[in-house]
């Protein structure tokens, strides 16, 4: 495996903690292991989970009532989707925050999944300078 460092805001690792401790996942790096997995089979045809407990974890954290993540990712032409990421990470990386936020917040409903996403990348893409490091 190859390893790769990931920065997430503080809120974030908190509710990945909450479900840590209910069980849903053993630690931290299955969470995220499983995450990246279960977007790239949604957004990938083709693509085949490499983690070998994915359907057993998919089964335990998303229980049978969970709609499939396709009817969020669907609810926008994926291109769509695509291209607003490439211009918020591109705002962000270049310092200017409150417009990759405004794309964010104009795009998506704060509890979309997408917006989720796409703030993780503003926090990612953020240069330290701007963050106060």
């Amino acid at each position: 495996m190859v390893k790769s460092t990931v920065r997430f805001p503080e809120e974030v690792l908190e509710i990945v903690q909450q479900h840590i401790d209910e069980g849903a996942f053993a630690n931290k790096s299955e969470f995220q292991r499983f995450a990246v997995e279960f977007l790239l089979t949604q957004l990938e045809d083709e693509y085949e989970p490499l983690l070998e407990e994915f359907d057993e974890i998919r089964g335990e954290a998303l229980g049978p009532t969970v709609p499939e993540a396709t009817e969020y990712i669907d609810e926008a032409d994926s291109s769509d989707f695509l291209r607003t990421a490439g211009r918020v990470r591109q705002c962000a990386v270049r310092g200017e925050l409150e417009t990759a936020r405004e794309l964010i917040d104009t795009r998506y409903p704060p509890s979309s999944p997408k917006a989720m996403l796409l703030d993780l990348i503003v926090e990612g893409a953020t240069p330290n300078r701007a963050r106060g490091e």
